[in-house]
């Protein structure tokens, strides 16, 4: 955990933070640093009409002209990742700190000539429109200088009560472990709904499983630990019948004879 210098933050004055971007990173950053100490003094945002939503439900000023950003201490670039190292040559951030969001980009991905490069890593899944607080989200950071490492962590100890430290690689090792977790998670609930509307059953019926499974693993030490079903307890006779009955999604029929697969092979060893 990042134990941050207060006598640091009094003297340099980082307060001033804009944000560019108007994708679900930017608005969920955008309403928790307005609702800071911190100053969110503009939206900068290709995508007018996305950011000057974004901009009114925060109450701060927006903009799509490059020529009319607003001067900041701290520039959040929550973008896409393969517009960070583009983007980032698209302005003279002069000797501000400059941090871009993403958790498969390296540091040295942002243009060379900012004086003070950093990450700004949340470590959570953001939807347009849904309100989510970040004071238990990990937020991880990095910077090639302790300055920047300093501004980013007070910014972060603003918004988490969970800041940490996190190389380029390290972050790259969150982010794998992140999208298991959460999008392939995701996309497995998406499947199974889909499966029930071929069946003609309602998709809302699989909920409550979904709901209890989510809880479940977060209650347990370990999620490999609550692991149940046909895998898990070697019933073959059960996956057969499951795999005959996906023929008409090959591509189905392989993941679930892969997951199954690796499922037993990680409950052999609890």
């Amino acid at each position: 955990m990042y134990e941050r210098n207060k006598d640091i933050y009094s003297r340099n004055g980082v307060k001033r933070v804009v944000i560019i971007g108007s994708g679900n990173v930017a608005e969920a950053l955008a309403k928790a640093i307005g609702a800071s100490r911190y100053e969110l003094v503009q939206i900068y945002a290709r995508n007018r009409e996305r950011g000057q939503a974004i901009a009114r439900a925060v109450r701060c000023a927006c903009a799509d002209d490059p020529k009319r950003i607003a001067e900041a201490d701290i520039y959040l670039m929550a973008v896409s990742d393969r517009a960070v190292p583009k983007l980032s040559e698209s302005f003279d951030f002069g000797d501000a700190v400059v941090a871009h969001t993403a958790g498969s980009v390296a540091l040295g991905e942002l243009a060379p000539r900012i004086r003070n490069k950093g990450v700004f890593y949340p470590l959570q899944t953001f939807t347009a429109g849904r309100s989510l607080e970040l004071s238990d989200v990990p937020l991880f950071i990095e910077g090639n200088n302790d300055f920047t490492v300093d501004a980013l962590a007070g910014l972060a100890g603003a918004l988490s009560t969970r800041v940490r430290i996190a190389d380029s690689r390290q972050r790259m090792q969150l982010h794998l472990a992140a999208v298991f977790a959460c999008n392939f998670a995701n996309h497995m609930f998406a499947v199974g709904q889909q499966l029930l509307q071929e069946y003609g059953l309602p998709a809302d019926l699989i909920k409550p499983l979904i709901r209890e499974t989510v809880a479940k693993a977060l209650d347990s030490p370990s999620a490999a630990a609550v692991q149940t079903g046909p895998a898990r307890r070697n019933d073959y006779r059960t996956r057969h019948k499951h795999i005959e009955m996906l023929h008409n999604h090959p591509e189905l029929q392989n993941l679930y004879k892969n997951i199954s697969l690796n499922i037993w092979e990680t409950s052999k060893k609890i």
